[in-house]
Parts: C-alpha cells; sequence; structure tokens
C-alpha cells in the first residue's frame, strides 16, 4: 500500500501582518499573537497622523496670524473704521461649539460608544455652522454688507474662514463615522479619531480666539 506524505505547512512571510483576527468596528479587538505588534503600530499610525496635523495647523496659524496684522493695522485707520454690532447668535454658537468640543473628547476617551459621540460631534458642527449663516443674514437685515466697511468686511473674512475650516473637520467626522461601518484596520480608524479629535480641538480654540478679537476689536 502505498503511503500518503502529508503536505507542507505553510508558513507565514517574515515580517508579514500578524495571523489572528482584525476588529472591523470601533470596539475590534484583536486576537492571536500579533495583538502586541497591533497595539505597536497602532501607536505608531496615531504619531505619524498628529505630526502631519501638527504641520497643518502650523500653516492654518500663520493664516490667521497674517488676518490679525491686517486687522490691527487696518483698525488703525480709524479715519472709515466703524464698529458694527455682533449679532447675539454668537454667544449661542460658541455654546454649541464648547459642547461639541466636550462630545468628541468623549469619542476619543470612550471607544465602545465612538460612534454616538462622533454622530454628536457632527450635528453641534452642523449646528454651530448654520448658526454662523444666521449671524450673516441678521447683519444683512440690518444692512451690514461685505463691502460696508472695513470693520464688516473682517467680520466676514474672519468668520467665514473659520467656517471653511470647521467644514473640514465635518468632513473629516463623515469619513470617520463612514469607516465605522467598513472593515478596515482598526490603527487606523484609532489615528482618525485621535487626529479628528485634536484637529476639532483647534478649532475651538480658534473660534474664542477669533470672537475676543471680534469682541475685542470693535
Amino acid at each position: 500500500m502505498a503511503s500518503v506524505v502529508a503536505p507542507p505547512k505553510l508558513k507565514p512571510p517574515a515580517g508579514g501582518p500578524p495571523v489572528g483576527p482584525t476588529g472591523g468596528g470601533f470596539g475590534g479587538g484583536s486576537g492571536g499573537d500579533g495583538s502586541r505588534g497591533r497595539r505597536d503600530d497602532g501607536a505608531a499610525a496615531v504619531h505619524r497622523y498628529k505630526t502631519g496635523m501638527w504641520v497643518a495647523l502650523g500653516g492654518i496659524v500663520m493664516v490667521f496670524a497674517a488676518f490679525t496684522s491686517a486687522y490691527v493695522v487696518r483698525k488703525g485707520m480709524s479715519f472709515d473704521w466703524r464698529p458694527i454690532r455682533l449679532p447675539s447668535i454668537l454667544w449661542l454658537n460658541t455654546a454649541v461649539l464648547l459642547a461639541s468640543s466636550f462630545t468628541i473628547e468623549k469619542a476619543r476617551r470612550e471607544w465602545e460608544s465612538c460612534l454616538s459621540w462622533l454622530t454628536a460631534t457632527s450635528v453641534l458642527g452642523l449646528v454651530f455652522l448654520t448658526g454662523q449663516y444666521l449671524a450673516w443674514r441678521q447683519l444683512a437685515a440690518a444692512g451690514v454688507y461685505l463691502a460696508s466697511n472695513p470693520s464688516s468686511s473682517f467680520f466676514y473674512l474672519l468668520t467665514g474662514a473659520h467656517g471653511l475650516h470647521l467644514l473640514g473637520g465635518i468632513l473629516a467626522l463623515f469619513y470617520v463615522v463612514l469607516a465605522a461601518w467598513q472593515r478596515r484596520v482598526w490603527v487606523n480608524k484609532r489615528a482618525a479619531v485621535e487626529t479628528t479629535a485634536l484637529y476639532w480641538h483647534f478649532m475651538d480654540g480658534l473660534w474664542l480666539y477669533v470672537f475676543l478679537l471680534l469682541q475685542v476689536g470693535r
């Protein structure tokens, strides 16, 4: 009787992905002998993402620093500078944005309920942008437009520039929320959440700066 030779066992290539299941959702765990490796890869991914984000935030800081310098210099030419009355809804908008900073921090810290907190942050961000649009409408109803005077021009410029950057943060949130429903590598999701939270907190701080500048610089 002919003997049966067992096929050789295949070994995974050196340096290849670890064997074991990978988490598909925000609460996805790690299994197999490669769990430690995945945690190390996750920390490296977060570091890379945050480093890139800090570089981008540095560019935003320079843009708003230039706006501030132009604002101060132009206000010094006070012969045609007419202060405008800021819409009262800006106070409510500020409270909404601060609340969104709380929700995204909860998303970063409470991984099991991350999706719910990210969704809440997205909604609050949209509410803030809607409030900013209503503030513009209030000024327009009062006859204050972009070209009415230098003070109104800077109001529209600063709030509009901040709104566009915040919209970028909302789009990033939408991406992360959609990624939660797809089977992707867990470490990338973690890095995306951490980086988006960093950007969002920065946008909140930037708005407080812009709001204070508009209040004091009138």
